[in-house]
């Protein structure tokens, strides 16, 4: 049996998203289509976005089903994920955040490969690349 009101929530919902989107392209300024002012929105996110920008890239299913599992099995102590997740994004706010952005750069490899060469750079990837990639494909109910 179809869950009406789950059908039009869901439409519903997908309308509003449809809505924003075709806002946001009408309000972007004309010759702006770099990739680098797509991915990082001019620099100018804001704090708000930000934050929910940050907590939508970082926690999944994969990551909420764990959590639960954790605190459930093991209790809230010995559940490490959310502190960790917290803490790396605080330190690297503390940290790097001011400083890469400074210096323009768009991922954490950009410092690396100014230090040790384009070579070194594509050299670095790879193991972040596998780890994406086998992050991503670890994770119960994900589509890879």
């Amino acid at each position: 049996m179809i869950n009406v009101s789950g059908v039009i929530s869901i439409v519903l919902f997908y309308l509003l998203i449809l809505g924003v989107g075709i806002w946001a392209a009408r309000k972007k300024q004309a010759g702006n289509d770099s990739e680098e002012e797509v991915m990082l929105a001019g620099r100018s996110i804001g704090l708000f976005v930000g934050i929910f920008t940050m907590t939508a890239t970082w926690v999944g299913g994969g990551y909420i089903n764990g959590t639960a599992e954790a605190i459930y099995t093991q209790g809230l102590v010995w559940c490490q994920a959310p502190f960790g997740y917290a803490l790396s994004l605080v330190f690297g706010g503390i940290f790097f955040a001011n400083e890469m952005r400074r210096q323009g750069y768009v991922t954490m490899l950009d410092p690396l490969q100014d230090t040790f060469g384009s070579r070194m750079g594509g050299l670095l990837f790879l193991p972040a690349l596998c780890g994406e990639v086998f992050w991503a494909s670890g994770h119960p109910g994900s589509s890879l």
